[in-house]
């Protein structure tokens, strides 16, 4: 009975208080057709000890003990025992949701306290209560300019994740009925960067905004000065969009730049991998009232009590579908608060100084990696431009999935193939953080020596 919640009798009571003769006559609105006949293919109920055994042995069989070069948007740093213990503190984690600011307080200096650490790390003036994840930030971002705007096209760099650009079509096609807004400016073969020829050319008076990542996923940090420069002849909105924050301690941030928009994946400072999941959107704009008052979810804000001490307060949240119904611009309500309040704890516990040290660690390697792989006769770098912490490799004598299958089997997670995404099958991201040893690399190289 551990496992079910209800008793026969509590099921009982909650029929007659609905005036309901069965559990079933809940259901009768679904069509007969579409409910499932039969029973369901599962194995028999077990005991709790029998559970935990059966767990235990599913466990056994993962191999912990990979060195991981994993990238492509989503990165192995180091997340301090600390934040999850800090996480556990009650004022911080029950307060759902903080429509209440006198019961909330605790949720209210999170998010603002998270807001502050965003617009540091950015170098912007405002940033938000946090999206669902970098895919939803950017999109987000994309649609806030068609408002602000009023312009109907969304010029997109190749470079922009390819998850990301799959996010932004289901957004757009619901909306719109039709892909046609969305133009894709390609990439140069040579740099990885955006064209800029190419952008210019298609830039016009019909563009709400061009999205561009910063590090973009390649690892190339894109010449977004340039980009700003081109996008402001027309009154185009710049979204820069970042896989690791970690690269602002490195190279210039967006708001050095004027970037207008800028979003980024947090998960890199707020949780493990965690097999892709789960992310957090970090959104950010520059100190524009018009881009502010159609920026999506919440803005938590301090002010002072009336006995003259620090408060919190939900500064602005009329963009939401819980105040403005269909009108909403957004429909960002759950913010993955639990995981903006990690990141925040991560980047207080690490501070200016570890910020810069974890990222700085993560450029010095990865550029030993890289000048290591140019040693290589069958591999080389593909693309000639600056990266922060990822880089492309490409294989001249087989595919990616061969490489990346030879390294596994001296316990490497090598990296994300391009393939994957419909790119070039002989190519693959490497992505090297302050978790990866020198010794890491070199046993890295030794093994693509012998395939």
């Amino acid at each position: 009975m551990r496992y079910i919640p209800h008793t026969a009798h509590d099921i009982e009571s909650m029929l007659k208080a609905i005036d309901a003769k069965s559990v079933e006559e809940l259901f009768l609105q679904i069509p007969d057709s579409a409910r499932f006949k039969g029973k369901l293919n599962l194995p028999k109920a077990l005991s709790e000890p029998e559970l935990k055994d059966h767990m235990e042995k599913l466990a056994a069989l993962n191999s912990t003990d990979y060195i991981s070069f994993m990238g492509a948007g989503t990165y192995n740093h180091f997340i301090p025992a600390a934040v999850d213990q800090l996480l556990l503190r009650s004022e911080f984690y029950t307060a759902y949701t903080p429509y209440q600011p006198e019961i909330s307080q605790g949720t209210l200096q999170a998010i603002f306290e998270f807001q502050s650490s965003v617009c540091r790390i950015f170098d912007m003036e405002t940033a938000n209560a946090s999206m669902y994840d970098g895919a939803t930030a950017l999109v987000e971002a994309a649609l806030m300019s068609r408002r602000v705007t009023k312009r109907h096209k969304i010029a997109v760099s190749e470079g922009i994740h390819p998850e990301y650009v799959e996010t932004l079509k289901t957004y757009i096609e619901a909306l719109d009925n039709s892909l046609d807004a969305i133009i894709m400016v390609p990439a140069d073969t040579t740099t990885g960067a955006t064209d800029l020829l190419k952008l210019e050319e298609l830039l016009d008076k019909e563009t709400a905004c061009f999205l561009v990542g910063y590090p973009n996923f390649f690892g190339v940090a894109e010449p977004v000065d340039s980009i700003v420069s081109l996008c402001k002849k027309e009154d185009v909105k710049v979204v820069t969009s970042t896989l690791d924050p970690f690269a602002f301690a490195i190279i210039a941030p967006p708001g050095q730049l004027g970037v207008d928009i800028a979003t980024a994946e947090g998960q890199a400072i707020a949780c493990p991998q965690s097999y892709g999941g789960p992310g957090i959107g970090l959104f950010s704009i520059k100190d524009d009232k018009k881009l502010l008052r159609q920026m999506p979810g919440r803005l938590a804000g301090k002010t002072l009590d009336k006995n003259g001490k620090d408060g919190f307060v939900l500064t602005l949240a009329t963009r939401e579908q819980h105040i403005r119904r269909e009108k909403a611009t957004s429909n960002i309500c759950s913010n993955h608060g639990l995981l903006a309040l990690s990141s925040v704890i991560n980047t207080s516990l690490l501070g200016k100084e570890g910020f810069v040290q974890a990222a700085s660690y993560s450029f010095t390697y990865t550029d030993y990696f890289i000048k290591k792989i140019k040693d290589l006769e069958n591999f080389e770098v593909t693309f000639n431009s600056p990266v922060f912490n990822e880089f492309c490799i490409t294989c001249k004598t087989a595919t990616a999935k061969d490489v990346l299958n030879h390294l596994q089997k001296v316990k490497i997670a090598g990296g994300v193939s391009l393939d994957r995404f419909g790119l070039a099958d002989n190519r693959f991201l490497v992505a090297v953080t302050e978790k990866i040893k020198k010794a890491d690399i070199d046993n890295y190289i030794k093994a693509l020596q012998s395939f």
